[in-house]
């Protein structure tokens, strides 16, 4: 009877990802990729040869448990290329998104309000809301040519805002910000005194200014996350990582000890060398980001009474608007099951009348996908 009332109890389901929902049912079957968000994938082969890694260096590994910070050799190289030179700042996470899910889990508690650039990558709201946080949602719109409003943020902002999430070069829409709306941006988080999570997954894959600097030598609340994944090609190495006060990355220790404990020490010495190395393994891939956006531009240009779009700054995405397409999830689901071209259909991120259209893949690949996404679209 115990039992029965048990199994009777409401269960807090976790909100569905619609976005990895739709990567689940076609990425692996796809022969044109249009919807990833990173570069084209370096094999293992060509990644030894970009970084001088040897059989020997790996045959040198020993199949041990790690530090639950990770390694000093890897945490010295983040802290060296991306934060201040100092690795007591620095955490190795499976991904960016295990940092998400841990700072989230350490900073939110329920009732507490949280505000996220909108569109965003789904976990950068869902965790919070998983948590019973209050999550207001700024928006980037199609109508501004994505430009983020910071007069909009401040009005968002409350004594009741905890934290502020963005990620800028934006996934989907490869919206940037200027020095100066870094700036501003920071400074109007500091005023509330919230802290700031800033996810550089796409830093790096910049096109017509500089990368943007990491805020935390700004203001010391904030939290800055990256990835291996998205511009160095290696997303099935699952290495990303959190720039934070050691404070903060207390609690995320305490928080890793209930979930994954530690990474992979095999997975660290590759990241390790990617990572010494990355200006080489960077150029390859931004300057094939660069020729494939052009291509994407010609291709738009071409069908500019089908095609909205606003060209991106950062990242290797584009969030165009398909005015005469109708049903794009229609449309998604029949050229990833007709020609295996695998295209994001906006409604994974709240915006139906768009798709998400990654270019950082082989450029003959982009071209298959485009020429067949084409065909339907003249139809």
């Amino acid at each position: 009877m115990l039992r029965a009332r048990l199994d009777e109890r409401p269960r807090r389901e976790p909100s569905p990802v619609l976005l990895e929902e739709w990567l689940r049912s076609y990425y692996f079957q796809s022969t044109a990729d249009l919807g990833s968000s990173g570069v084209e994938v370096f094999s293992l082969a060509e990644l030894r040869e970009l970084t001088g890694l040897t059989q020997s260096d790996l045959d040198r590994v020993t199949l041990d448990d790690a530090p639950t910070l990770g390694t000093d050799a890897l945490r010295q190289a983040i802290a060296d290329r991306w934060g201040s030179g100092n690795r007591g700042e620095v955490m190795v996470t499976h991904g960016s998104s295990e940092a998400i899910y841990l700072v989230m889990h350490a900073l939110l508690q329920p009732g507490d309000e949280m505000i996220v650039v909108d569109q965003c990558y789904p976990q950068l709201a869902l965790v919070a809301e998983s948590l019973g946080a209050r999550v207001r949602r700024w928006s980037l719109r199609f109508e501004r040519e994505f430009v983020a409003d910071l007069d909009e943020l401040r009005d968002l902002l409350t004594a009741d805002t905890r934290l502020v999430v963005v990620n800028f070069p934006h996934n989907p829409t490869g919206a940037t910000l200027t020095l100066q709306q870094q700036a501003a941006l920071v400074d109007a988080v500091e005023q509330a005194g919230a802290y700031l999570l800033w996810d550089g997954a796409f830093a790096e894959l910049a096109y017509d200014a500089p990368p943007l600097p990491d805020p935390r030598k700004r203001y010391d609340r904030t939290v800055s996350i990256g990835t291996l994944s998205k511009a160095y090609g290696v997303p099935g190495l699952r290495v990303g990582w959190c720039l934070a006060s050691e404070d903060v990355l207390s609690r995320l220790v305490r928080l890793r000890d209930h979930i994954t404990l530690n990474m992979s020490p095999l997975i660290e010495e590759i990241a390790t060398r990617l990572v010494r190395a990355a200006d080489r393994v960077l150029d390859n891939r931004l300057r094939q980001a660069r020729a494939n956006r052009a291509l994407l531009g010609g291709w738009v240009a071409a069908l500019s009474q089908r095609v909205e779009w606003i060209e991106p700054q950062g990242g290797v995405c584009a969030f165009p608007r398909l005015p005469l397409a109708g049903d794009l999830d229609a449309l998604c689901h029949l050229i990833a099951q007709r020609h295996q071209v695998l295209l994001i259909p906006g409604s994974c991120f709240g915006s139906p009348r768009h798709v998400r259209l990654g270019f950082g893949r082989a450029t003959a690949d982009l071209q298959r996908g485009l020429d067949c996404l084409g065909t339907y679209l003249c139809a």
